[in-house]
């Protein structure tokens, strides 16, 4: 009997224990120690304004601004002050064309040319196998954000139709459906899909058929679109460690890859609907997309492959969303970027966990550290400092960009820039980007962008035929070879072009240009 009673109390001991390692997984940081990691964080990575929401368990526990919206005016971010969310929209867009395939207007492997006849891709192949679930999956064969300078830096005056029709002058890197290689022009068109297959343009769909039943009020498909604009963040970016505000990033041609503008609170909305399986309401009474097509969308479509955080045993894209197992837990996730501001939502759905950092300043170290500090809280890992850790790997990336870019200057000011300029002289064209010109502006040699007006500066010669265009605007760390090819009469006939530095933002994609000569 005693044996028995023994086993008994042994017993109870493990199933307490396991209560309180379960109640550990379910523990978030008190709201004194999440105040501190934030304002720690801003301080350290030079934010002047975050917003931080957390739901869990169906309930927002957490939803307060920090600091402020504009180092100029220094009002204070609040739970309504509206932030661009950029690639985070990519989402919406994904949810929207499920939202159309519950009601029979299309399907995940519908091709695109039954709704866009006119798209092409370089390759006849891949036009008629194209699908809807490639325009969402970053598996198209296009290499790493191609394209991209049709419309980054600036908001450049291409429109859908002309993305749509330069998608054909864009080579594959790789075979259809072979390789994860990240870009934004096909949500674009998967926007342009939405509004034919619906009879709503993107923007009207997103804001009426999503925003309004979630009651996300204070949001809107592009920062024109806002109802107001008092309470919105301006763009800051550190150079040479002084804090500056830039213009906001205005394109509304990318607007279902990048567009919409929301608060912390109506982003809690958003991500509190997705971790109810597209529920919503006081009583989760309605439906605004089926489980069955949430589930699609969360579900792995591409495979990135490569280690992940947390013991990741695969990481990968599913629509809209990157997905992986972190500390066991399933994981989906996106960021989002434009020039002076980042986000993070992260969606954790076994432990009824989201978790959403938006930010004005372009330092992506700064939500990493928030995010992965507020998961480990809720993992159960104990002793780590994301902080510590962040500001060592911004340390180590930054020295290896800056021993790049002094090196090219380095050598620079070791040539002699007085050469015959009249080789390289003219204009030059790319089939997708259009037409830049290399002019003499008073003894310097100058690049021109028709399309981008954002990318003009000085060349500084570098070696042979090599220069280096140090563009005007030095927010954005872009500066770029502009390599020459000259014809058996010396003179330049076509143009090569790549990044300096390796931190310089992907959709600067100069490497894609192929110019020509026409005059």
């Amino acid at each position: 009997m005693n044996i028995y009673k023994s086993y008994f109390n042994l017993l109870l001991t493990i199933l307490f224990l396991l209560s309180l390692s379960a109640m550990a997984h379910s523990q978030g940081l008190p709201e004194k120690d999440l105040d501190n990691l934030v304002e720690k964080t801003m301080k350290s990575f030079n934010v002047p304004g975050i917003a931080l929401g957390i739901i869990k368990d169906g309930k927002t526990i957490h939803l307060k601004g920090y600091g402020e919206r504009s180092i100029n005016s220094k009002k204070p971010v609040d739970n309504q002050t509206a932030f661009a969310i950029a690639s985070n929209s990519k989402a919406f867009t994904a949810f929207a064309l499920g939202m159309l395939m519950d009601e029979g207007k299309l399907t995940w492997d519908s091709k695109v040319t039954e709704f866009i006849p006119e798209f092409k891709m370089h390759d006849p192949f891949v036009t008629s196998e194209f699908t809807v679930r490639d325009l969402l999956t970053h598996r198209s064969g296009l290499g790493l954000g191609a394209g991209d300078l049709m419309f980054w830096p600036d908001s450049a005056n291409f429109n859908t139709e002309e993305v749509i029709h330069n998608l054909r002058y864009l080579k594959p890197v790789s075979s259809l459906r072979t390789k994860f290689d990240y870009d934004n022009l096909l949500y674009i068109v998967a926007g342009e899909v939405l509004k034919r297959a619906s009879g709503m343009s993107w923007e009207d769909f997103i804001e009426k058929r999503i925003m309004a039943p979630l009651g996300m009020n204070n949001s809107a498909a592009s920062l024109s679109r806002m109802k107001s604009k008092n309470n919105v963040i301006d763009a800051h970016v550190p150079i040479d460690g002084k804090l500056i505000t830039i213009a906001r990033y205005l394109s509304e041609t990318t607007n279902a890859a990048g567009g919409i503008n929301s608060s912390i609170e109506d982003m809690s909305k958003w991500v509190t609907m997705l971790l109810n399986k597209g529920k919503y309401g006081n009583n989760l009474e309605k439906q605004l997309i089926s489980e069955r097509r949430l589930a699609q969308i969360m579900t792995l479509q591409t495979v990135i492959g490569g280690s992940g955080p947390y013991n990741a045993h695969f990481t990968g894209y599913g629509l809209g969303f990157f997905l992986s197992d972190q500390n066991g837990y399933f994981v989906a996730e996106h960021t989002g970027g434009l020039g002076g501001m980042v986000t993070q939502v992260t969606l954790i759905p076994e432990l009824k966990l989201g978790i959403i950092v938006l930010t004005n300043q372009q330092s992506g170290y700064a939500f990493t550290t928030i995010t992965n500090q507020i998961k480990d809280s809720y993992f159960g890992i104990k002793g780590t400092d994301r902080l510590t850790e962040l500001k060592a790997r911004e340390a180590k990336n930054e020295s290896e960009g800056d021993k790049v870019t002094n090196e090219v200057w380095a050598k620079i000011k070791s040539q002699d820039q007085k050469i015959d300029f009249s080789p390289y002289l003219g204009k030059y064209k790319d089939a997708w980007f259009g037409e830049i010109e290399i002019s003499n502006r008073n003894g310097q040699l100058y690049f021109t962008s028709s399309r981008s007006p954002q990318l003009q500066g000085k060349m500084h010669y570098y070696q042979g035929n090599t220069f280096v265009a140090a563009w005007n605007d030095r927010s954005m760390n872009a500066d770029s070879y502009v390599m020459f090819n000259l014809d058996e009469n010396a003179k330049a006939e076509s143009i090569k072009m790549k990044a300096v530095s390796p931190l310089t933002d992907f959709s600067f994609d100069f490497h894609d240009l192929d110019l020509k000569r026409i005059n």
